[in-house]
């Protein structure tokens, strides 16, 4: 039986792009687009103030092609766009759904979606629509996981969902290494200490650093995003908190 876990009053919710592939090699698969924006519209109706924060990996890496040559500027900035795209695709999706969303940029895109101000951003969480955080933290060499986490402390978030491929934090990938090790509750400092790969190290500090929990959960579990909202204890929490 699962444990009951305080309600948070707001959340921040961080999809890679990958989650949006489903089977294509790329792109967007509209079914699963479906699937996460009804999880996303559920979790708003239930009563909880939700932003959420989009990678970009399904369309493009930036990274990828600077390996190869390319100014690593240009393929991040090139990396941000990918994630105003999968915004944009994700506030369509909502919208069907009778969710009143924004699309707010870290770049200036005045003619698709609005500017990224934290007061208005926080605005429209009180008013109840669901908040796209895109074009990460509008600087290179900075992630969509360090985007999330700095959103997450700015819009002062009760608590961060990572939603990911697998259903947790292990020691190990459970997909290379049977033996690896399930951890249901962890401190940030010993995600550090054992390089646990939960996030990249400035998104791992910031949270820790804030007070955030942070909750990682599988993408793949229809219904989860609502239970983890409502206080259920799913998937594997990281706390703040000093290990004693």
């Amino acid at each position: 039986m699962t444990e009951a876990s305080p309600r948070p009053r707001r959340i921040l919710v961080k999809l890679s792009g990958e989650a949006l592939l489903g089977n294509a090699e790329c792109g967007i698969d509209p079914d699963v687009l479906a699937r996460l924006a009804q999880d996303i519209a559920d979790c708003a109706r239930a009563g909880t103030e939700t932003a959420v924060v989009l990678g970009g990996g399904n369309i493009f890496r930036g990274a990828g092609l600077a390996s190869r040559g390319m100014d690593r500027v240009t393929g991040d900035h090139m990396g941000m766009l990918a994630t105003v795209m999968n915004a944009l695709a994700m506030q369509d999706a909502l919208e069907r759904l009778g969710v009143p969303t924004r699309v707010m940029s870290a770049l200036k895109i005045n003619q698709v979606c609005e500017d990224y101000i934290r007061r208005r951003a926080v605005r429209h969480l009180e008013k109840g629509r669901v908040v796209l955080f895109a074009a990460g933290t509008g600087n290179p060499f900075f992630t969509t996981d360090s985007a999330a986490s700095l959103r997450a402390v700015e819009i002062n978030a009760d608590l961060m969902v990572k939603a990911t491929m697998v259903d947790g934090i292990y020691s190990a990938d459970p997909k290379r290494d049977p033996e690896a090790r399930f951890y249901p509750r962890i401190t940030y400092d010993q995600a550090l200490r054992e390089r646990l790969g939960v996030m990249d190290l400035t998104a791992v500090v910031l949270c820790r650093d804030n007070g955030i929990p942070l909750r990682v959960m599988s993408i793949f579990e229809p219904g989860a995003l609502q239970r983890v909202a409502a206080g259920e204890d799913i998937g594997s929490l990281v706390e703040p908190g000093h290990e004693a």
